[in-house]
């Protein structure tokens, strides 16, 4: 059926070349009967010149379109490409399912920082125009690190299997057909916002056709990659079919610490100029964590006793390292080289230059935005209540301009105008970023948004949590540290503390100072003490 697919789509390939030679064909039609004199006459010349010259344009657009198609390079996943030297083993598992399989090897491996393993055709280099190359093998550098080197074998086997549908000549036609479609109608998107106005028509054109062209081979195109894909899956059943099952319960538990990971770990260290050199290591503890937490996850931590897939590595620390910067640039965007402002930072130095860091960072950005928005009518009444009368108003303090103390937050929080304070951390927030990314290459630039924008309400309890955390920090001998699950969590005698968003969220959202000046009390923390914000 693949086969079949990938037939039709060369015929869609074929019909376009038809329809841009058939004016030329009229032209010659035209030449031919004047010629022997069955056709004579002013008007059929200026018939048969007026074909000519609409043929000879018509030639020209298509060539140039054709052009673009055949040389436009298409996109290429980002990945760390991973030689023989530097993976012995690893390429030695792959060429013995190759054999097995009775399939072509693949012409390389590569890793990317993304849970899915998949084969990548790339374009010959120049002087290998005539041979077809076998694809590229792209594996998720989380699995090797969190997968046992059988599971691992047995999820790669179906994948391999891929390439034997690889080397058919009409299905590699059709897949390079369609790669340069894909790649053309990016150069015109390109061209239409860099180019100068004149070119624009000529890219409009060219965007149009290869969409126009697309369309006609999209449910082809589906219904081949459906067809590969059972043919390499009926294929790889005679090659560890029964571990396939637990490699694939694997792949959604590995998917879900490495998402965990990401957004809770890594991108608040990205937003803070650093990133973690040992991502894949922090997958397995992450999902270690998990699994003491959750009951279903019983059992999983006994595996960490086989023989791990990255021992097929020969420097699994390097590898790891590589991954960790493209999986920032790729996911954060950054500069393109390692400076002081993006470097990277180990899982032990992370509480300190991470955690800590982000605390002051926001810490210091509250106390400046209660300085610039003044209080309500309430918080203005509260202080005058308290000016006026000597009873002890517990916590209640006037706000003083550039008085750093949690007291000061509390009060401001408990008398209302969160809604104020929300707004101007969600404008700072934004102008902060904004300048970031100025100073940024276009090319590092992210390609995808691990999460959405941060509301202002959300921006606030996060900065209120920072404050916490620093007065617990400085006034109850507390500590930063690293929830593998989590992220920055707060540290109180060896134990992470996880029962802080209750207080901060009925503080930030109901102006209930309760809850959390009872947390604070247990703890001993000091609110009416200045905290250190650098």
């Amino acid at each position: 059926m693949a086969r079949t697919r990938a037939l039709a789509v060369l015929r869609v390939r074929g019909a376009a070349l038809g329809a841009a030679l058939l004016p030329a064909a009229a032209a010659v039609v035209l030449h031919v009967a004047g010629s022997t004199g069955r056709i004579d006459g002013p008007a059929w010349d200026g018939v048969r010149w007026g074909v000519t010259a609409a043929a000879a344009v018509l030639l020209a657009v298509a060539a140039a379109v054709a052009a673009v198609i055949t040389r436009a390079r298409p996109a290429v996943s980002p990945a760390v490409p991973v030689p023989e030297s530097a993976a012995p083993d690893l390429h030695r598992m792959v060429q013995d399912l190759a054999d097995k399989l009775q399939v072509p090897l693949p012409s390389g491996i590569e890793l990317t920082p993304d849970c899915d393993s998949w084969l990548e055709d790339r374009r010959p280099e120049a002087g290998e125009q005539e041979r077809r190359p076998a694809p590229v093998l792209v594996i998720g550098s989380p699995f090797l690190w969190w997968m046992r080197v059988a599971e691992l074998r047995a999820l790669l086997a179906p994948v391999v299997a891929g390439t034997g549908a690889a080397a058919d000549p009409e299905i590699y036609a059709a897949r390079r057909f369609v790669r340069g479609l894909d790649a053309a109608v990016g150069v015109a998107a390109q061209g239409r916002q860099r180019r100068s106005v004149l070119l624009r028509p000529a890219y409009g054109f060219l965007g149009w056709a290869g969409r126009l062209l697309l369309r006609g081979c999209s449910p082809h195109v589906a219904e081949m990659e459906r067809g590969v894909a059972a043919a390499a899956s009926e294929r790889a059943q005679a090659v560890d079919y029964g571990l396939r099952i637990v490699a694939q319960e694997q792949v959604g538990l590995a998917y879900a610490g490495w998402d965990r990971l990401l957004t809770r770990v890594a991108l608040p260290a990205w937003r803070m100029g650093r990133w973690p050199s040992r991502l894949d290591a922090g997958v397995v503890a992450a999902l270690t964590e998990l699994s003491r937490r959750d009951r279903l996850a019983d059992g999983f931590e006994t595996r960490l006793g086989e023989r791990p897939a990255c021992d097929l590595l020969e420097e699994p620390g390097v590898v790891d390292e590589a991954v960790s910067l493209l999986a920032a640039r790729l996911f954060h965007g950054g500069p393109c080289r390692i400076g002081p402002e993006f470097a990277p930072v180990s899982w032990a130095r992370y509480p300190e230059e991470v955690v800590d860091r982000i605390w002051r960072a926001e810490a210091a950005r509250l106390v400046q935005v209660l300085d610039e928005v003044r209080p309500g009518a309430r918080a203005r009444a509260a202080e005058a209540a308290t000016a006026r009368g000597p009873r002890d108003r517990g916590l209640l303090l006037r706000d003083e301009a550039g008085r750093a103390t949690l007291g000061r937050v509390i009060d401001r929080l408990a008398a209302g105008g969160s809604e104020e304070l929300a707004a101007r951390i969600g404008a700072l927030v934004a102008q902060d970023e904004a300048t970031a990314a100025v100073a940024v290459e276009a090319s590092a630039t992210p390609v995808y948004q691990l999460l959405p924008p941060r509301t202002g309400r959300e921006l606030l309890a996060d900065h209120v949590t920072a404050m916490v955390c620093c007065a617990a920090v400085d006034t109850a001998g507390a500590g930063a540290g690293l929830d593998w699950l989590d992220g920055p969590a707060l540290v109180v005698d060896g134990t992470r503390r996880g029962d802080l968003s209750f207080p901060v969220l009925r503080l930030v959202e109901n102006g209930d100072a309760a809850p959390l000046r009872a947390w604070l009390s247990a703890l001993g923390v000091h609110p009416e003490k200045s905290v250190r914000l650098a």
